[in-house]
């Protein structure tokens, strides 16, 4: 088997903690109960996935709070907070304040864009300031100095019996150093490690015609997803302070099957299968290219991530969980990441 060039350090999971319209409270339950078992498994992180207006968790800096009482060493994070429906102020203090409970463990991820189906949901969204708002990389900007102690204000000090401070309280000096973009243009990584972020990859990367990219564009057949990935992090290290040592985590859809039931062995292939299509050429205006989801034993799973352009560049992972499975699919995946995947890729697990 081919060795990867950086060995895997970290280890760690995404989901999107979908629930019941009519009984919300047991998937968030459901979503703490993986978080605590990747606890016990020795994952090094949790993710949990925005979800607006949908049947996904829609508040997850609020379960990160939770999952902080009930874990003591775990990394708890974002992946990704889209900031288009979020006020930096705000978020920024929401953020340092579960930092602080967490004693110095949230992950806070973010990205970039106007909300999904914006001409919808500016009226509520936005209802005065829908045509001035700016859902560019000025937003996140706005975040990082928030969130790194810039001033939010002139003013500071007592007024009668009330203290004031100039900058966002609670003030956690590490978070800054903790945030992550997730992107999939080469310009998401130019500007992320331009500011000194650390950088998200996922399943889903941007075709786009650059120098930078001319070798993955497959004239023969369909662009090489991990080459333009590794592209992507190569171009995120270039711009960054850390150069090389510059924090990625790579993330894929990574089902193991080593103790899986042949019941769901048919349903991960299942899964997979209907997701493959999109997975043949650039989608939509915006030409995004999916990666295929990876089902096999360990073994098999490391031999294919090994032969991963992009996954060779990284030396920490969070591997998304897929969607729509049960609560035991989800103990059986990740018991056998923690115990057969991660090893077969050289890690070990936290203690």
């Amino acid at each position: 088997m081919p060795s990867t060039s950086r060995p895997l350090r970290k280890l760690g999971f995404l989901t999107i903690g979908l629930f019941d319209a009519a009984d919300p409270g047991r998937g968030h339950e459901s979503t703490l109960r993986l978080i605590e078992l990747g606890e016990r498994l020795g994952f090094d992180s949790a993710w949990v996935r925005h979800r607006h207006l949908q049947y996904g968790i829609s508040s997850p800096v609020a379960v990160l709070a939770a999952a902080s009482q009930r874990t003591r060493r775990i990394q708890l994070g974002t992946a990704v907070t889209p900031l288009g429906w979020e006020n930096p102020l705000r978020l920024a203090e929401d953020l340092a304040t579960v930092d602080v409970l967490s004693g110095g463990r949230l992950n806070p991820g973010v990205s970039v864009g106007p909300p999904t189906h914006f001409d919808q949901v500016k009226g509520a969204l936005y209802p005065d300031t829908a045509d001035a708002e700016d859902f560019g990389y000025e937003r996140v900007r706005r975040l990082l100095d928030l969130v790194r102690g810039k001033p939010v204000t002139d003013f500071s000090g007592a007024e009668g019996f009330e203290v004031y401070s100039d900058i966002v309280q609670p003030h956690s000096p590490g978070l800054g150093r903790r945030m992550w973009y997730g992107g999939g243009s080469l310009r998401s990584a130019r500007w992320a490690g331009e500011h000194g972020m650390n950088f998200l990859t996922s399943s889903v990367v941007k075709v786009e015609t650059t120098a930078a990219t001319a070798d993955a564009e497959g004239a023969d057949g369909p662009p090489d997803f991990a080459a333009i990935q590794a592209a992507l992090i190569r171009e995120f290290r270039a711009h960054h302070p850390d150069g090389e040592a510059a924090r990625v985590s790579h993330g894929l859809v990574v089902i193991p099957t080593d103790s899986a039931s042949p019941a769901q062995r048919a349903k991960y292939a299942e899964y997979a299968a209907r997701r493959l299509p999109r997975t043949t050429a650039p989608q939509g205006p915006a030409r995004q290219l999916f990666a295929p989801d990876l089902v096999g034993t360990s073994a098999e799973l490391a031999e294919r991530l090994h032969a991963h352009a992009a996954f060779r560049e990284a030396d920490e992972v969070a591997f998304a969980l897929p969607f729509t499975f049960a609560y035991e699919d989800y103990v059986q995946i990740l018991t056998d990441m923690a115990t057969k995947l991660g090893p077969a890729l050289g890690w070990r697990p936290a203690g």
